[in-house]
């Protein structure tokens, strides 16, 4: 166990096992984020479900990084190897999968993806949803435009929702289904998953599950889901910066072999032996979808984060997220402001909608408010680091504008 890991399990300890408080928070959690906390005087940060606030230790373990670099040079590799490995296993192990080699280190989720379409011998055909983030919407297109897809889109229906019955009526003649488990603009969390990957694999066709947005703050158990594939990454919930995603890749498909065109020498048998087969020796398992040579530095940048995450356990804080995001939601009904995504079935943030979501964004951040806003309206998000009288005092900012 790393010193970042004792530091932190320490301090989760010390909040006892019963549901979480502001005033436990505030008492042992909150230490742990002095640095960011120093933006309080100046900025209530309800921005959590896009770039998640660092823990102290964070820069630490990138100096750990680095350090290791200076050090011994090209001897560095031997320790950063172990660290990339240390957060597979970890990564896993909050995803409920029991090898850590189904998990392929990612510098974007959208890379995932396109390891995922160049698997494929043909020209696969993919239903996805108008509803996925835009660089998932944005790889699929360019696939399409380029003849390397063919994309069929599931619309959302009057209330803005995609419907899991409306993705297995069209399953018939796909291969891949590529669907999120939280939609990024709304806040839905997709009904019935279990439901969908069971018809689907029951035509034979794949599932690519897009977690991003849950991804830290809804539990999730990949192995018990049966689902082919999954992308997401350490930005938002898991605190650990840019740079560091992964792509799941089931054990059912590593068993069966499957490769992809995204590769490079760190997927060969034995790299560091330098030989150069025809056709191409893949390593065992989840290390034959690696690619080419990866920045390090990233496991040790999401290591404190995960370490939380972890430690706190995703149903706590999925738990509190509801409560805090119950206070908020009285806080803007109170103040006649309409908004949606207050329960179990939303994620993370709350949404206002408004005729100009950004310029309401914008606004709100020089009046020392820092959300953010999609098409649906401004999204706001409070964590464990906020205090309720950060959101009395953030709604009461945001009723004088737009009231």
């Amino acid at each position: 166990m790393t010193a970042t890991h004792t530091h932190i399990t320490h301090a989760v300890a010390a909040l006892g096992d019963g549901p979480l408080s502001e005033p436990a928070l505030a008492a042992h959690i909150h230490p742990l984020f002095k640095q960011v906390l120093a933006r309080d005087s100046h900025e209530i940060y309800l921005a959590n479900h896009s770039l998640g606030r660092p823990l102290d230790a964070t820069a630490a373990d990138m100096a750990e990084g680095s350090a290791t670099w200076f050090e011994q040079l090209d001897d560095a590799w031997g320790p950063w190897w172990s660290e990339m490995e240390a957060w597979r296993a970890a990564t896993a192990n909050l995803l409920g999968v029991a090898r850590g080699d189904c998990i392929v280190p990612k510098t974007s989720a959208g890379q995932g993806l396109r390891a995922v379409l160049n698997s494929y011998a043909g020209t696969p055909r993919v239903l996805s949803t108008e509803a996925e983030f835009d660089s998932i919407d944005h790889i699929l297109k360019q696939y399409a435009a380029q003849g390397r897809a063919e994309l069929h889109w599931v619309v959302p229906d009057a209330q803005g929702l995609i419907q899991v019955d409306e993705l297995i009526a069209r399953l018939d003649g796909m291969d891949l289904v590529v669907v999120s488990q939280v939609f990024f603009a709304s806040g839905q969390v997709l009904q019935d998953i279990p439901r969908l990957i069971a018809a689907a694999h029951a035509r034979g066709v794949r599932v690519l599950l897009d977690v991003y947005h849950g991804y830290g703050v809804l539990p999730l158990d990949l192995a018990s889901l049966g689902v082919d594939y999954a992308i997401a990454g350490s930005y938002k919930y898991l605190r650990g910066g840019p740079g560091v995603c992964w792509l799941y890749v089931s054990p059912t498909m590593l068993d069966a072999g499957h490769t992809t065109l995204d590769t490079g020498w760190f997927a060969k048998r034995q790299p560091f032996a330098y030989r150069r087969p025809m056709p191409p020796e893949f390593a065992a398992g989840g290390d034959a979808w690696l690619e080419s040579t990866f920045n390090p530095l990233g496991f040790y940048q999401a290591r404190a984060g995960l370490a939380l995450v972890t430690a706190m356990g995703v149903a706590r804080l999925r738990a509190y997220s509801l409560q805090q995001k119950g206070y908020l939601s009285d806080l803007l009904s109170t103040h006649g402001i309409r908004h949606f995504g207050v329960g179990e079935e939303a994620g993370a943030f709350i949404t206002i909608p408004h005729a100009d979501p950004m310029a309401l964004a914008s606004q709100l951040k020089t009046a020392g408010i820092n959300g953010d806003a999609r098409a649906a309206g401004l999204r706001l998000c409070p964590d464990l680091l906020n205090t309720e009288a950060q959101m009395r005092q953030a709604v009461e900012v945001l009723a004088a504008m737009v009231g």
